[in-house]
């Protein structure tokens, strides 16, 4: 009976979305009111059928109910609990009914809080995002149905992946679907406003926490993703160029770009086309990580292969949805008239140039990720674009993006004097220097890109500390004169430097991890001891265990450097449903370094393969992710940005005329 609640439930929210939308975008374009409310009850029904059907698919996990084929498929009787409940998205069809509850959350989420919304651009965002709800709903019951039945049923389950029973997977792809999801909306005020042909400072005032909040959510996916990765396959890296991988760091770029243009048509009422292009790009670019996710064209981890029926569905609507909105964008971009001028070297200049190399990023990871899946189609030549491509293509783009993002805080709108901006910084400069000198004095050895890239995470670090500290008179006058500074400053201008300081915080993780990591891959025997980044690991043995649903070789390893002893206990896993083995590294974070050991297998003589790595600093690329987020999450809660539009504040001018200034 619960298959068929969730079945029912599922095509009552098609019928929803299809309703939600057609009737309210008819009323936005012939000002029936009536119609135009519709949407938001539409929205609620919608999101409410498909929490139904959801919890149905939950309960089907959580009970063991083997007839429904996608639990038989990916649960097993004696998994435990919390991956019983992560199975639900760990596959295909489950993953894209989160999807399409996401992506419901977020209708119903602009109709709760789109209060302050003109009628008519309200009833024409959510009827778009209803049309999308109607393709992905097309696409999960007749082509990814989760409630198929299969009688009859099987005594026990196949199981879930084992890479994917870990906790790290509870999390991972809600927040990874949360940002890609996000970006739904902000492309459907796109196409409301091509609609209505009108964009304003306004408008960009109601996409910015929507971008905000997808950003964020992309920010910490991204980081838990590659978390797992680090240590869950065991392979010692933290990013590999998978595509699966760009799939989701694309649209993360799109997006930051978004973030930054939606402020230029807010402040200046500039850059109104192209903030609308990038809405569209942004969206696009998560459709087609769906795309590449669940069509079965890449081999990977976290890819689920899939028949080409499924491809050649979400192919289609890929095309529709992409080349839609770009033939509307098309046909009524040219209508609309840009704002405000400004100089080259202008706060609007710097975020221009902030776009440009996003864009360019986005671009080149885009060509090295479908380069080779091209080529193979029409070609039959396999070739693979890995991490020198990416390295020597991205790098260029991403060094000059994090220089100017110091500078482009300190310069003023409209016109700026870049002299002025630098003199302002020398305290910055003088950091990135004297951090770049004191460690090329004690590691001479040191590579040019390694100081280069010590020196730009100073350079931002400082310089995102000096542009907060000069907007709240830091040490220009009373202690109680700052704080009422800090007190009364936007919430996202303090959110704006937490996250540029994450940003420089990921740099200084990423650099020296990658300069100064030390290991040793070898076959060690019980008592045997080796010295890895000024450690000495002492293997003390190995032994089996059982676990709930696998049996593992436990490794131990007592590392030490003169003071309190470090045990680590890394096993190697097989599991029984699926059968398969994994490979769980024994991590031991510090501020300083991370101790990483894998055990292998036995050579048969007594000894075990095993890797150990020493990896400096590494941790504070996940503690700067988590800055950026909460940098995010701190400028969402701005007052400003909930209210959705700009305030509206009458003074008198001197001639005793009402002047209207926006907040």
């Amino acid at each position: 009976m619960i298959a068929e609640i969730g079945q029912f439930t599922l095509i009552l929210a098609l019928v929803t979305a299809f309703f939600q939308g057609t009737l309210p975008m008819i009323g936005a374009a012939r000002g029936n009111a009536p119609l135009m409310r519709f949407a938001d009850n539409a929205a609620l029904v919608q999101f409410l059928a498909i929490s139904i059907a959801f919890g149905a698919l939950t309960t089907g996990y959580i009970t063991s109910d083997f007839s429904i084929l996608n639990v038989a498929n990916n649960s097993h009787s004696t998994k435990p609990m919390l991956y019983k409940v992560t199975g639900v998205w760990g596959n295909h069809e489950g993953s894209l009914l989160l999807w399409g509850w996401i992506l419901a959350l977020f209708g119903f989420s602009v109709a709760l809080f789109g209060r302050n919304l003109p009628g008519s651009l309200k009833a024409r965002v959510l009827s778009v995002q209803g049309l999308i709800g109607v393709g992905f709903l097309l696409f999960v019951l007749f082509t990814s149905n989760p409630f198929t039945r299969l009688d009859p049923a099987p005594f026990d389950g196949d199981g879930l992946n084992p890479l994917l029973q870990d906790p790290g997977l509870a999390f991972h792809p809600p927040f990874l679907y949360l940002g890609y999801v996000g970006l739904s909306v902000t492309f459907s005020f796109a196409i409301a406003a091509l609609i209505e042909g009108r964009v304003d400072p306004a408008w960009a005032r109601w996409v910015r926490p929507w971008t905000l909040a997808a950003w964020s959510f992309l920010t910490i996916g991204i980081a838990m993703g590659s978390w797992w990765a680090y240590y869950e396959l065991g392979w010692g890296g933290w990013w590999f160029w998978d595509p699966v991988e760009n799939a989701s760091f694309m649209p993360w770029l799109a997006a930051t770009a978004l973030l930054h243009s939606a402020i230029v048509v807010e402040k200046r009422d500039a850059l109104k086309n192209w903030t609308i292009l990038l809405a569209i790009i942004a969206f696009s670019l998560s459709l087609l990580g769906t795309f590449l996710v669940r069509s079965g064209v890449l081999n990977s981890v976290h890819a689920f292969a899939s028949d080409p029926t499924r491809g050649l569905f979400i192919l289609i609507f890929l095309i529709v949805v992409v080349g839609g909105s770009l033939l509307l964008y098309g046909l009524r971009a040219p209508s609309m008239k840009g704002g405000g001028l400004f100089a080259p070297i202008s706060r609007e200049g710097g975020l221009v140039l902030n776009n440009l190399l996003l864009s360019t990023a986005a671009a080149t990871v885009l060509l090295g990720t479908l380069y080779p899946i091209f080529l193979d189609a029409f070609s039959g030549e396999k070739v693979s674009v890995g991490p020198p491509y990416f390295e020597a293509t991205f790098l260029p783009l991403a060094l000059p993006l994090l220089i100017a993002m110091a500078i482009g805080p300190f310069l003023p709108w409209k016109r700026a004097d870049i002299t002025g901006a630098f003199a302002r910084l020398k305290f910055a400069l003088l950091a990135a220097l004297v951090l770049g000198g004191g460690i090329y004095a004690w590691r001479s050895h040191t590579s040019i890109m390694t100081l280069f890239g010590l020196a730009v995470f100073a350079w931002l670090f400082a310089g995102s500390l000096l542009e907060w500290t000069e907007r709240v008179r830091l040490f220009r006058g009373s202690l109680g004169a700052s704080l009422k500074r800090i007190k009364g400053l936007p919430r996202s201008a303090h959110g704006m430097t937490i996250a540029h300081m994450g940003a420089a915080l990921v740099v200084l993780g990423i650099t020296a991890s990658g300069a100064w990591q030390t290991e040793h891959l070898g076959v060690m025997k019980p008592g045997d001891v080796i010295d890895v980044g000024g450690y000495d690991f002492r293997f003390e043995g190995a032994h089996d265990v059982t676990g709930p649903n696998f049996k593992a070789v436990e490794g131990h390893f007592v590392a030490s450097d003169g003071g309190s002893p470090i045990d680590l206990y890394p096993q190697q896993r097989t599991y029984d449903m699926p059968p398969m083995q994994t490979t769980e590294a024994a991590i031991h974070p510090m501020l300083t370094a991370d101790l990483y050991a894998v055990i292998g297998d036995a050579d048969g003589k007594g000894g075990y393969a095993v890797r150990i790595y020493h990896k400096p600093l590494i941790s504070w690329i996940w503690m700067g992710a988590l800055v950026m987020f909460a940098g995010g999450a701190l400028s969402f809660s701005d007052r400003r940005l909930r209210l959705g539009a700009p305030k509206q504040a009458k003074t008198m001018t001197p001639g005793g005329a009402r002047e209207i200034k926006g907040s």
